[in-house]
């Protein structure tokens, strides 16, 4: 059983491996061909591009041009320790304890469109590009088309040595988007979370990130690898509301005051 998270916007201020144990992201041969792409590119591109502010164009494009392998721990931090926001506020990879991070290192993956897939202890330089980024390259028009089955290909055969061929899916549908297709040969659980208010169940962005966060701390704090176990989680009041679920999209919820 593998869980897969999205990456976050918001990285660490400090860049510099937090451990000895850092590793290689796999596809840096692929993330050197898109770094090349961006490189070529002028901050107002990369603003329209991204959709970003003026100030964030800048800086990207200082990170793309700066940009060099093999990267060194000095300049270079953990995926788990150096992304932030609300999905890694949940996990609070700052608490788990080195056992906790070895049993993250086999059993998460966080996907990202300039790296393709991640594991937690993967040293990683700053950067933006989001899954959905409209870049053209060689292979097409976008970073979907770019990875292609590069990634479902390399989850299908990671889960060949796990005891269940199951892939809990606490990523966002932007990046869920870049595994979804026919060479994903796993089983994929979506876990939910909603909101009881005024009456009504509904998914809140904020507090849906959050928990998402949540589910993968408790999987990794519980050394789960028993899909049917994450119907337990009860972090932060939520609650397997059977109602509501379906074998492939359990959901959890909890009342708002």
């Amino acid at each position: 059983m593998l869980t897969i998270l999205s990456p976050a916007k918001k990285l660490s201020n400090e860049c510099f491996a937090k451990t000895q144990n850092y590793t290689t992201p796999t596809f840096l041969n692929e993330s050197q061909e898109l770094v090349d792409i961006l490189r070529s590119k002028k901050p107002l591109d990369l603003q329209n591009l991204m959709g970003i502010s003026e100030k964030l164009s800048i800086l990207n494009w200082e990170r793309f041009q700066n940009w060099k392998l093999p990267v060194r721990n000095d300049s270079a931090k953990e995926a788990i320790y150096h992304f932030q926001g609300d999905t890694y506020a949940g996990l609070n990879t700052e608490d788990l304890s080195n056992s906790e991070i070895t049993f993250a290192q086999k059993n998460t993956r966080i996907l990202s469109g300039l790296y393709g897939v991640l594991k937690p202890l993967d040293l990683i330089l700053p950067y933006r590009l989001e899954m959905g980024t409209k870049l053209k390259n060689d292979k097409g028009d976008s970073l979907y088309q770019f990875w292609g089955d590069t990634l479902s290909k390399f989850i299908t055969n990671e889960l060949k040595s796990h005891s269940a061929n199951v892939l809990v899916n606490c990523a966002s549908v932007e990046y869920f988007k870049s595994l979804n297709n026919t060479s994903l040969k796993v089983d994929v659980i979506t876990p939910h979370f909603k909101e009881l208010k005024n009456g009504n169940y509904k998914i809140i962005s904020f507090f849906a990130k959050k928990a998402r966060g949540m589910m993968a701390r408790f999987i990794i704090k519980n050394r789960i690898k028993d899909p049917s176990k994450i119907l337990q989680f009860d972090y932060a009041g939520y609650q397997f509301n059977e109602q509501l679920s379906s074998p492939l999209n359990p959901v959890f919820t909890r009342a708002q005051s």
